[in-house]
C-alpha cells in the first residue's frame, strides 16, 4: 500500500503542477492516477528515492508518459479474456518493438551530451534496449551504482568478465574503477565506445606522465596504447599482452651476438660451428649473449623509458633508444 500511495501522490502532485502547461499534461497525470488502483508493491519494489518519483520535480514522468494511454489495459472492454497489455511494455518478454522502448526514455533523456551520440552506436546498432542494463522501478538501479554496475556489464561482455580475473588488471573488481570511467555506453566518437576521441586520450585522462610530448616518442606509444596493453587484464605484469621480449620482438629484430641469431641452442652460439674460431658466448663478450637477451632477461633492463625520452644527449647513450 506504501508503493500506491506513493504512486497517487506522484500522479496528482503532477496534476497540480501542471496548471499553466498543456490540457495534455493533465490528462496523463488523471490517466496515471488510475494505474495506482491496482499496481502497488506487489508489482513494484520501493522507488520513492528514484528520481522518476519525485512529484516536486515537474521533469517526473507519469505512468502514461511511459507506458502510454494503455486505455484497453486500464478498462477491460467487454467481451476479452485476457486484459490487454499496456501500449508500451518493457520486460524481456515485451511485443514492443525495442526502437520504440527506447524512443519512449529518449523523449527526456536525449538532452544532454552523454546520450548525443547514443543513435548509430554500438549498443543502439546492436538493438539493445536501455530496460536491459536499466532497471526503472527501484530505489537502487545496479548499472548507476559502482559497487554493481560491473556485474551488469560483464553480463554480455564475458571475455571481459575472464580478463578482469587475470592477475594483472585495473582495479574495477576492487571497486575503485568502474567501467563508465573510461566508457560512454550511450554512444561515443571514439573506438569502443571511450569517453574520449581516442583510446590515448582515454588512458591519459589517469596516465598522465605517459602523454608526452617527448624528445623521442615511441611510435606504437603515440599511435596506440592497446598495441601493447590490454587494459582489462592480462598475466603479465602491467596489462602487457605478452612478456618482453617476446612483445618487443613483434616490431623489432632480436639482438645478435657474434653475427649468430637469437635461438638458443643454435649452432654456433654456445659451440664452435665449422669454420667458426670461437663460440658467440665466451668470457669476453660483456655479456651480451642469447641467454640474457633472449630468455633470462627483457629488453626493459636496457630500454627502460619506452614510452619516451626526452635525454638530450646525441651520442651517450643514443637517446632513440630510450635508454635512461
Amino acid at each position: 500500500m506504501r508503493i500506491k500511495r506513493a504512486m497517487a501522490i506522484v500522479a496528482l502532485g503532477l496534476l497540480g503542477l501542471c496548471g499553466g502547461m498543456a490540457w495534455a499534461a493533465n490528462v496523463d497525470a488523471a490517466a496515471s492516477a488510475e494505474c495506482t488502483k491496482c499496481h502497488d508493491e506487489e508489482d513494484l519494489p520501493a522507488w520513492q528515492r528514484s528520481a522518476h518519483a519525485q512529484a516536486s520535480d515537474p521533469r517526473t514522468p507519469t505512468c502514461v508518459t511511459c507506458h502510454g494511454a494503455s486505455t484497453g489495459h486500464a478498462h477491460k472492454p467487454a467481451g476479452v479474456k485476457e486484459q490487454p497489455r499496456p501500449d508500451r511494455t518493457f520486460k524481456k518478454n515485451s511485443t514492443t518493438p525495442i526502437a520504440e522502448r527506447n524512443a519512449a526514455c529518449l523523449t527526456c533523456h536525449q538532452k544532454d551530451a552523454k546520450r548525443a551520440m547514443w543513435g548509430g552506436s554500438q549498443h543502439q546498432s546492436a538493438d539493445l534496449a536501455c530496460s536491459s542494463c536499466h532497471r526503472i522501478h527501484t530505489n537502487n538501479d545496479q548499472v548507476m551504482a559502482r559497487a554493481t554496475q560491473v556485474d551488469v556489464c560483464v553480463t554480455c561482455h564475458k571475455e571481459q568478465r575472464a580478463q578482469l580475473a587475470k592477475p594483472s588488471h585495473h582495479p574495477l573488481p576492487e571497486g575503485k574503477m568502474t567501467c563508465t570511467d573510461c566508457h560512454n555506453v550511450h554512444g561515443s566518437a571514439g573506438p569502443k565506445l571511450v569517453k574520449r576521441d581516442s583510446t590515448n586520450a582515454t588512458c591519459y585522462a589517469c596516465h598522465a606522465e605517459k602523454r608526452g610530448p617527448f624528445v623521442n616518442g615511441h611510435e606504437p606509444v603515440q599511435e596506440d596504447c592497446a598495441i601493447c596493453h590490454n587494459p582489462h587484464g592480462s598475466t603479465v605484469e602491467a596489462m602487457l599482452k605478452t612478456r618482453a621480449p617476446m612483445l618487443c620482438q613483434q616490431c623489432h629484430t632480436p639482438h645478435v651476438a657474434g653475427g649468430v641469431g637469437a635461438v638458443g641452442g643454435q649452432p654456433g652460439v654456445f659451440q664452435r660451428a665449422p669454420g667458426q674460431l670461437a663460440p658467440a658466448v665466451t668470457g669476453t663478450s660483456s655479456g651480451k649473449n642469447v641467454v640474457n637477451l633472449w630468455q633470462g632477461r627483457s629488453c626493459l633492463n636496457c630500454h627502460t623509458q619506452v614510452h619516451g625520452s626526452n635525454n638530450p644527449s646525441a651520442t651517450n647513450p643514443t637517446p632513440r633508444l630510450f635508454f635512461r
